[in-house]
Formats: structure tokens, C-alpha cells, sequence
């Protein structure tokens, strides 16, 4: 009687506890005590406290650069693409770093403390303006000083690339893939922590630029810093319940991933039998329950040790392959995705410089800041994203069978197909304000407002919004349910580095067209300091076009894609 009861508890105990998982004690997580939406809800916290501190400094980042440290249009705008592209392309660092030595808790508590220091400086270099020193076009800007303010802003940008993809994985980490009321609910909160992060942003577009613009940019770049401290606050909090990875001794997934990369390089120069190696791979394919091991032949050659047999697990073992055939599968996807990503780059440098001509009086005594006009996305998101959990997806849902209505490819090749329309929009917008400018002889009037209302650039920001409802959210979820458990961090890495490089790209063509473009005295072009004689609809025609070849390459691959869900549903 005793044995059969210890029997049913010991059950009933293993049941209830999550796999892989431990709570704050370092005991089995408990599914009913930890996890969940009971610990989620924190992570959605940081996100829109995050979010706050960081678009209070970059989406009006611009009018710093081109106001109190004097740099021109072109060179401002680019400025701002690296330094965001870089802050994107570095992720991967905070996936070693929790990977191999801090785990993630530890590493967003970190990276937050880095984050707090690097507004805190930010705030000072401001200060150090606000206290008297002239930054003006006509008397350049100090050197120390300047230097100080963009090493600040780099240490912010790489305590937000540590941050970043950690809270994501951390908060994704907090629904147990096994069950399926938890895994259905995973989709729902990538979906309301983008809400979140959307939020937290829409203070920062109308409170903290009105006070940059027109009261002190050190009071400006401090409130995202006091933000920063409560984020961590708020992470702190719900310490208690959260689920946490248990330690696995293995090596750090980015190791084992190049180890796999030069384990079948090595191995390819060496001559073996093919009958042999396909009798090892169909021995191999019933246990990994994967069809991919009978594709991408180069990376199984990493199975193989010198004699052809199937040894060296250390080095190229199964379940490293298989990893790194996850990673490769998604490269042509990342790549096609790049147009998107440039596009992306535009509302904080030039949408900002676009709206800054345009008419924006609410009354006689106030003017809506031209960055606060990308609160129109944020409240495009906020009020679209409950609409598209709670309406489309179940009716969506009943049409196509799929829990998530539509698979994660088709949600972002819907997402770039709107992106190009936001782009053609913004051109054939660009191209009326240009034309009231001729018509009321403001060409050569560069700080002249035009007769033209702001209420014009509204569609573009609205369609942007929903573009990365679809776009940037369906990437988000895709790059973390195709990777491995022990690779989610370097998967969300990889979907970061997307926006990154979609930044540098942005950057790369805006130097090379103003080079291009401009007259040998550096004036004009299509970024021409005067805007009113600038050619920003040519730029934006330009990536329509990009994006339009992106999204035919994007369909063709996502056609030929095999990748499943963790629970084997076909994506495409």
C-alpha cells in the first residue's frame, strides 16, 4: 500500500513540474507555481519601461546630432543607422555570455546596470551643454566632449544588444513547449510584449522630445535613465517566479556550432564511402525523427571522424548538426529580409527630417515635436495588436485549421508586402509636399515652413505600424521556435541582426547616393540639408523597388522551406 502510494505522488509530483526547468531555489520548477503568465506579465513590465529609455534617446537622436552637435542631414541620419545597426548586430555577444558563463537571469541583470551607467552618462555629456558650452553650427562643437557623448551612446547600445535578446528568450522561456494550452499561448505573447514594447515608447514620442526640443536635453536623457532603474526593478520583482534553465554541462552553442562548421570542412577533403555514410545516416534518421538529415550533405559530414565512422560526438555529434542545420535553413529567409529591415531604419532619421518642414501647429503656442509623430506607430500597434489576437487569429484560425491563423511565413510575406506600400505611400507624399513648395517659392527658404499639414504623413506611419505587426513580430516568433532549446538566445540574435543590418544598409546608401548625387561643393542631392530642395521621394521609390525584389526572393524561399514547429506542425 505504502509502495503503490509513493508510486502515485512520486507521478503525480514529476507531472506538475516543467522539463529542463528549476524555480529561484534551484528545486523542479512547479508548472502551477512558477512560469506562465503569472511570471510573463514582469517581462512585458521591463519591455515597456525598457522601450521608454530607449526611444527616448533614439527617436530624437537626429535632432541632436543635426541641432547642438551640428552635423549635417546626410551625415546625422547615417550616424544614427550605424549606431542603431550596431546595437542590433551585437546581440550575439549577449547570447555567449549567458550561453557560457552567467545564464540569462544574470546576464539581464548585468546588462541592465550597463545600461543604467551608459544613459547616466549620456545625461551628463547633455548636461555639460546645458551648463554653457556653446554647440552651435557657427562655433564647432568640443571635441572631448562630442567624443564623450558617442562613447556613452555606444556603451548604451551595447547594454540594450545584451539586454534584448535575453528578456526575450527569458520571457519565452516562461511557457513550457510541452503543454499545449502553454505553447498555444506563447504566440499570444510575443504578440503583448511587442504591445508593450510599443507602449512604453508613446511617453517617450510626446513628453520626453517636447522637453528635449525645447526645455533640456540633459533633463531629456535623464527621465529614460531613471526609466532604465525601474525596468531592473521590476525584473527583480518577480525573481521568485520565474522559470529558469537548468544548468546543462555542455559547451557554449556558438563553440559548438563553428566546431561543427570546421569538423565538416576537415572532413570533406577526406575521401570516404558514400554507400557507407548513407547506411549511417537512414541508421540515424529514425532516432532524430528529422528528414533534414538526409539534406544539407556537407553539414553530415560532420558525423563522420577520420576512419568514416560516427564518432567524435564531442566535436560533430547529432545533436549539433542538427543545430547548426537550423541556423542554415534560416539564412536565405535573413537574407530576403534585409530590404524590410532597411525600411524599417527610416522613421526616426528621415520620416523626422520630412515632418520637421510640414505644418504641425495644434494651436497658436504649440507645435507637435516631428519625432512625435512616430507615436502614431506605436498607437497603431497598440490598437491593432488586440484586434489581431482577439479577431483574426480565431477566425483565421477556423479557416485554416493553423492555432496561429496564419503560419509565421505567410504573416511576415504579408508584412513585407505592406511594407512596400508604406514606402510608395511615403514617396507619392514626399512628392506633394515638394510640389506645394514649388508652388509657394520655399525652395530656397531651408527653415521656411510648408503650407502642407503633418496630418499627410499619417497613412505611411499607420501602414508602418502594421508592418511590423505582421513583419517584425512573426520574425521574432519564427527565429525562436526553429532553433534548438540550447540555441533560442542565438536565434532571437540572428532576428535582431536583421534590423541591424537593415541600418547599415540604410546607412551604406544614403553616403553613397549623397556622394553620388550632391554637386562638388557637397551641396544639394537627394539629403540636402535644405530639405525643401532635397529628393527624399527618389530615396523612397529606391527602397520600394529593394523591397519588392526582397519579398519575390522571400516567397520563393519560404516555399522550399522544411522547417517544423516544436511540435511538428508545417510552417509553410
Amino acid at each position: 500500500m505504502s509502495i503503490s502510494s509513493n508510486v502515485i505522488v512520486s507521478n503525480s509530483f514529476q507531472n506538475e513540474c516543467v522539463e529542463r526547468m528549476v524555480d529561484s531555489e534551484g528545486q523542479p520548477a512547479i508548472r502551477y507555481q512558477t512560469g506562465y503568465w503569472r511570471s510573463a506579465r514582469y517581462i512585458i513590465g521591463v519591455a515597456v519601461t525598457e522601450r521608454f529609455a530607449f526611444y527616448g534617446v533614439s527617436t530624437n537622436l537626429i535632432s541632436y546630432l543635426t541641432g547642438p552637435l551640428g552635423q549635417s542631414t546626410a551625415t546625422a541620419a547615417a550616424s544614427v543607422n550605424i549606431w542603431a545597426g550596431t546595437g542590433l548586430m551585437l546581440p550575439l555577444l549577449g547570447a555567449f555570455a549567458a550561453d557560457s558563463f552567467l545564464g540569462r537571469y544574470c546576464t539581464i541583470m548585468l546588462s541592465s546596470l550597463l545600461y543604467i551607467l551608459a544613459l547616466g552618462m549620456l545625461t551628463v555629456s547633455a548636461l555639460l551643454d546645458w551648463q554653457g558650452i556653446s554647440m552651435d553650427k557657427s562655433q564647432s562643437p568640443d571635441k572631448l566632449q562630442v567624443l564623450f557623448f558617442f562613447v556613452s551612446l555606444y556603451l548604451m547600445a551595447f547594454g540594450q544588444a545584451v539586454h534584448k535578446p535575453c528578456i526575450l528568450a527569458f520571457g519565452a522561456d516562461q511557457f513550457d513547449e510541452q503543454d499545449p494550452t502553454e505553447l498555444k499561448e506563447r504566440g499570444s505573447f510575443f504578440n503583448w510584449l511587442y504591445f508593450g514594447a510599443c507602449a512604453g515608447p508613446l511617453m517617450a514620442l510626446v513628453v520626453l522630445n517636447y522637453l528635449q526640443d525645447n526645455v533640456s536635453w540633459g533633463l531629456g536623457f535623464g527621465i529614460p535613465c531613471i526609466s532604465m532603474v525601474i525596468a531592473l526593478v521590476i525584473f527583480v520583482s518577480g525573481k521568485k517566479s520565474y522559470r529558469y534553465n537548468s544548468k546543462i554541462e555542455e559547451k557554449c552553442s556558438l563553440l559548438r556550432v563553428s566546431q561543427v562548421f570546421n569538423k565538416s570542412t576537415m572532413n570533406r577533403s577526406v575521401s570516404h564511402s558514400t554507400s557507407g555514410f548513407d547506411e549511417e545516416e537512414q541508421n540515424m534518421a529514425p532516432q532524430l525523427g528529422s528528414q533534414q538529415i538526409r539534406q544539407n550533405r556537407s553539414l553530415n559530414e560532420a558525423l563522420l571522424a577520420s576512419d568514416d565512422s560516427v564518432e567524435d560526438k564531442d566535436i560533430g555529434g547529432i545533436k549539433e548538426v542538427e543545430e547548426v542545420k537550423s541556423i542554415r535553413n534560416l539564412i536565405p529567409l535573413w537574407a530576403t529580409s534585409l530590404p524590410l529591415a532597411t525600411v524599417l531604419a527610416q522613421p526616426s532619421t528621415l520620416f523626422t527630417k520630412q515632418g520637421i518642414t510640414m505644418e504641425r501647429s495644434i494651436n497658436s503656442k504649440f507645435d507637435i515635436p516631428a519625432a512625435s509623430l512616430q507615436y502614431v506607430i506605436g498607437l497603431s500597434i497598440i490598437l491593432l495588436i488586440p484586434l489581431y489576437d482577439r479577431i483574426f487569429v480565431p477566425i483565421s484560425r477556423t479557416i485554416t485549421g493553423i492555432p496561429s491563423g496564419i503560419t509565421k511565413l505567410q504573416r511576415i510575406g504579408t508584412g513585407m508586402f505592406l511594407c512596400t506600400i508604406c514606402m510608395i505611400t511615403a514617396a507619392l507624399v514626399e512628392r506633394k509636399r515638394l510640389n506645394v513648395v514649388l508652388e509657394q517659392g520655399l525652395a530656397d527658404l531651408a527653415k521656411a515652413k510648408v503650407p502642407m499639414s503633418f496630418l499627410w504623413l499619417i497613412p505611411q506611419y499607420i501602414l508602418f505600424g502594421i508592418t511590423e505587426i505582421f513583419a517584425l513580430i512573426g520574425l521574432q516568433e519564427l527565429y525562436y521556435d526553429q532553433m534548438p532549446c540550447g540555441l533560442k538566445i542565438v536565434g532571437l540574435s540572428l532576428y535582431l541582426s536583421i534590423c541591424g543590418m537593415g541600418n547599415f544598409i540604410s546607412s551604406f546608401l544614403i553616403c553613397i547616393i549623397e556622394r553620388v548625387t550632391s554637386d562638388s561643393g557637397g551641396e544639394g542631392g537627394w539629403f540636402s540639408d535644405n530639405t525643401n530642395r532635397a529628393h527624399l521621394d527618389y530615396f523612397y521609390w529606391l527602397l520600394a523597388v529593394v523591397n519588392v525584389l526582397g519579398f519575390i526572393g522571400f516567397v520563393l524561399f519560404a516555399k522550399s522551406y522544411n522547417g517544423t514547429s516544436n511540435r511538428g506542425n508545417i510552417l509553410v
